[in-house]
């Protein structure tokens, strides 16, 4: 099983199906500050929901397509992040993540996301990160821009939320960039 100590109080684990319950009760617990941000909130509706974003987790991960995990923050699950996707033939990984309403402001997922990035470039000998989040999703964009990733424009409509499009601004960070920061 996939386990990473990022610091004493916060590790990542690869997500597995005794997550379920605990995720979709974090879920339930966020869904209204969550579904500003997240389409899928709809249809995630009970634990069976969960179930299944899991076990299409781990069929990806098996076919060395994505690494999503659980966050642990003091032992507790608060949230997931991870690489969406990996493409090998350009080396690029894909970042995504999401927390629990009451888990935010102790600077988890900026810690989180810099160390997804570490272990791509580092671990996975990737040459690139991305994260893309809707341009006004204020929380989400300032976790790249702490660290200091590269706006690399904007991609219009990129995304249906709920009952509108919205634009995603793509942050990258090249390992070059990483390595000597």
């Amino acid at each position: 099983m996939f386990i990473h100590k990022i610091d004493e109080d916060l590790s990542l684990k690869l997500i597995e199906l005794r997550d379920g319950e605990r995720l979709f009760e974090l879920t339930n617990n966020s869904r209204g500050y969550l579904r500003e941000w997240l389409p899928w909130l709809d249809t995630t509706i009970q634990l069976e929901d969960t179930i299944e974003y899991i076990k299409i987790c781990l069929k990806s991960f098996a076919e060395n397509k994505s690494l999503n995990t659980v966050i642990l923050y003091k032992g507790k699950t608060v949230g997931v992040a991870g690489y969406n996707s990996i493409n090998w033939s350009n080396k690029t990984a894909y970042i995504g993540y999401w927390l629990g309403e009451e888990f935010q402001g102790n600077g988890i997922m900026t810690r989180v996301a810099n160390a997804l990035t570490d272990y791509a470039i580092s671990e996975l000998n990737l040459n690139k990160v991305e994260i893309r989040a809707a341009v006004g999703n204020k929380k989400s964009r300032s976790v790249p821009e702490r660290l200091n990733f590269v706006n690399e424009g904007c991609i219009r409509q990129a995304e249906w939320l709920n009952d509108h499009y919205v634009d995603h601004i793509v942050y990258g960070v090249l390992a070059e960039e990483w390595n000597n920061r």
